[in-house]
């Protein structure tokens, strides 16, 4: 591999490491749904995943979507707030129960079909992302020519790196989260989080 293709790999990995590591509610739930052991692989698989169609998009040239399709911003927007909002309420009602999730070893999860349902939707409802990924990382991506795959590959790579880190990982905090208060204070945060987001969204 020549220089100019290991330094659009690296620059490309960086990069999307940097917007991936970013609080946020994707982040959160692959958090829990890792503290619970709760289908993790594929959680991980369909986040990582779904990165890497969207880079591949946006180093594919395709960032010009939006201005072609105006009416897809708006939609994305508020679709993706009303959807935070909904997702962080269920997350406070969580925190204040007596129940509800407290034990991550308990069989009150979610099935695989809506836990992937909800992986995909914090994913693909959320209009960040495809300014991180299709706008930012497409428009980086320019600057390597005769490169941009490898630019392309190290963002996937890291996405990959991120999520399966992050999903499997969280398992060394299962001590903490034994107790049934770091589990509230867990929704609790959460659910400030999906909130915080969805205000940002529409404001």
């Amino acid at each position: 591999m020549g220089e100019t293709m290991t330094n659009a790999l690296i620059s490309g990995f960086l990069l999307g490491l940097s917007l991936i590591v970013a609080i946020g509610a994707q982040n959160a739930f692959v958090l829990r749904q890792g503290l619970r052991r709760e289908h993790v692989f594929w959680v991980c698989l369909v986040c990582a995943l779904s990165d890497a169609v969207l880079i591949s998009v946006g180093v594919a040239g395709f960032q010009a979507v939006g201005v072609a399709v105006p009416w897809i911003e708006p939609v994305m927007r508020y679709g993706g707030a009303a959807f935070l909002i909904l997702y962080g309420l269920r997350s406070f009602r969580s925190a204040l129960a007596d129940h509800g999730g407290l034990d991550p070893g308990d069989g009150a999860g979610l099935g695989l079909g809506r836990a992937l349902a909800t992986c995909l939707a914090f994913t693909w409802l959320n209009p960040h992302v495809y300014l991180d990924t299709v706008v930012l990382l497409g428009s980086i991506s320019t600057q390597y020519q005769g490169a941009k795959l490898a630019f392309g590959a190290g963002a996937v790579t890291a996405s990959f790196l991120f999520f399966f880190s992050l999903g499997y990982g969280a398992r060394l905090l299962r001590p903490l989260f034994a107790r049934p208060g770091a589990w509230r204070v867990l929704d609790g945060l959460i659910g400030m989080t999906m909130c915080g987001l969805a205000l940002k969204l529409v404001m």
